[in-house]
């Protein structure tokens, strides 16, 4: 429950120590920080009357001197202005100003300086800067998440800002979490290195004394990798429950907006997946979709059994029985409709879009040899009407990536087969992709057919059989966290930042992925976790992708590209 209960605990102390009606003040970042922890009936127990928005509040007038104003913000300077002009002008009776990270000097004076009136009556700085959608996962929610894939020249002042937001969230996650690490990073990749160094230098310069834990026998590791080290993962078809959500409906902060799919009533327009809140969820969030539908039926055969008794009230003492029951009775049958129309709806896109076609090829793509074979299946997907442009675009994505090397000339054949087919097609996306994160660019050894060990292990996994067809992939991460383990991380593939080298086994693992992690990677890292290995490994990345997000930041990444095309 790591990541979940220190923010939970942030939280709470926040809110505990001052009694009365409160008014809690948030910026578009720390809403998803504390809506991913705390629920609105929490929030309530703990007075708080209204949750408000900080750039909303700035255009009220209307005093509220009986509320006592909590303030939860990042220390941005756009925050730190809109904190001076509701202090010279100050509605509430109390402030209390919380940040999620480290402030500045010049920002305390600042706001010190605006407190004329004295109404602030305490500044904290509480480190809970990241997202934490799962206990061992979390996300900074980056909106310019396609700068990691562009070359440094292009735009070097808003990716000294991508870089900022990415040391802010890891040294927030660490000082969470009371530790200071070893540092490594992916050595193909400019930006992991960078943003490395940079972490390296705030924990270990700038605000040494901040990060300076009682030493533990093993320091803490911290891996730095690139999303274009693995560009296939977030390409894949997914088969498991969260993982599906997220790529076929869409995931946020873990609620589900389902008014993009169908019309629904107001209560199930929005609804909440998360394994926090939700038993049903947790204990099926990593099982793949033919035991969900399954174990969906079970829960309804339950509900109905439950329903049938509250039918049977002729006694004072049943009423008085169903009356007590009966938030649990609704939150039960709430439960029960959400994720009965979630798989619903799953199966009509699955059905809609031939997605278990799709992706039978897909995973041969990714997991198996075999070029002939995989060239005549992707040309005979090309041709079927009734596969989507969008399920083209990445097979021949998947394609390009197994065997660029191997096949230029029937490459291009399904460029040009792709363009005929699909008016969406975006001219040059795959030859794009190709360029950023082709075999070149990438560490670590994707395909397992560079190492001999990985060779003779795929041979293995392939003598034993696969269970499932469609779940048979493991991302690159995975054969990371077992080289971890095993303490067989090369250091020419993974570089120690400045000389802090240690001998022997990490037990606490941080692995951060630049430009975005997957929910398919967060169930293996709950696999490893759940495996007793001895390593405890959490997962955090710049955004939470699906395909759709992975091609629109390959596609935004591409349109600055080519405006800048004397630099690229």
């Amino acid at each position: 429950m790591v990541l979940v209960s220190a923010v939970r605990d942030y939280v709470y102390r926040m809110l505990q120590d001052i009694s009365g009606m409160k008014v809690l003040i948030l910026d578009s970042q720390t809403v998803s920080i504390v809506s991913v922890v705390y629920s609105q009936s929490e929030l309530l127990q703990k007075e708080v009357f209204l949750v408000e928005l900080i750039d909303s509040i700035s255009k009220s007038k209307e005093s509220m001197s009986h509320l006592k104003a909590v303030y939860f913000l990042r220390p941005t300077s756009e925050n730190i202005q809109y904190m001076r002009r509701q202090l010279s002008n100050p509605r509430f009776g109390e402030y209390h100003l919380f940040f999620s990270n480290m402030l500045k000097d010049t920002q305390i004076h600042l706001l010190a300086d605006s407190d004329e009136q004295e109404v602030v009556q305490q500044v904290q700085e509480f480190y809970a800067d990241f997202i934490s959608v799962d206990p061992y996962h979390f996300t900074l929610n980056m909106p310019s998440n396609h700068y990691y894939i562009l070359p440094a020249v292009v735009d070097p002042s808003n990716l000294q800002h991508f870089c900022d937001r990415a040391v802010d969230g890891i040294g927030a996650v660490f000082l969470a979490l009371k530790r200071r690490p070893i540092i490594r990073y992916s050595r193909a990749s400019d930006i992991a290195k960078r943003i490395a160094h940079e972490t390296a230098k705030l924990m270990y310069q700038q605000e040494s004394g901040l990060f300076d834990f009682r030493r533990m026998e093993m320091s803490p590791l911290l891996l730095i990798v690139d999303r274009r080290d693995d560009p296939v993962t977030p390409l894949l078809n997914q088969w498991t429950y969260q993982a599906m959500v997220h790529e076929l409906i869409g995931i946020q902060d873990n609620k589900v907006d389902l008014r993009s799919i169908g019309k629904f009533p107001k209560d199930q327009q929005e609804v909440v997946l998360s394994s926090e809140q939700d038993a049903f969820f947790k204990a099926n969030m990593y099982e793949n979709f033919g035991d969900i539908g399954m174990n969906i039926k079970r829960m309804v055969d339950d509900f109905q059994q439950v329903a049938k008794s509250n039918q049977n009230i002729q006694t004072i003492e049943d009423m008085a029985k169903f009356v007590d029951n009966y938030p649990e009775y609704r939150k039960m049958h709430g439960n029960v409709s959400k994720h009965v129309t979630l798989v619903t709806e799953m199966s009509k896109i699955v059905e809609e879009r031939k997605l278990m076609l799709v992706s039978e090829t897909e995973q041969d793509l990714a997991c198996n040899g075999g070029q002939v074979a995989a060239l005549e299946a992707v040309t005979n997907l090309l041709n079927n009407e009734s596969v989507s442009d969008i399920d083209r675009l990445r097979l021949v994505m998947l394609y390009a990536l197994r065997y660029e090397k191997e096949s230029p000339v029937q490459l291009m054949q399904l460029f040009n087969k792709l363009a005929s087919r699909s008016a969406k097609y975006k001219p040059g996306l795959v030859q794009f992709l190709l360029k950023q994160a082709g075999a070149d660019k990438r560490t670590g050894d994707l395909y397992g057919n560079r190492d001999f060990l990985n060779i003779a292990r795929n041979m293995a996994r392939g003598l034993k059989g696969v269970e499932n067809v469609y779940t048979q992939h493991q991302p690159l991460l995975f054969q990371t966290m077992e080289s971890i383990i095993k303490g067989r991380l090369r250091d020419v593939d993974y570089p120690y930042v400045e000389n802090h080298f240690q001998q022997g086994r990490p037990q606490e693992v941080v692995i951060f992925i630049i430009g975005g992690t997957t929910y398919e990677e967060s169930r293996s890292v709950a696999q490893l976790n759940a495996s007793n290995s001895g390593i405890r490994f959490i997962l955090g990345g710049t955004a939470v992708l699906n395909s759709k997000r992975f091609l629109k930041d390959l596609e935004e990444a591409q349109g600055i590209a080519r405006s800048n095309a004397n630099v690229v």
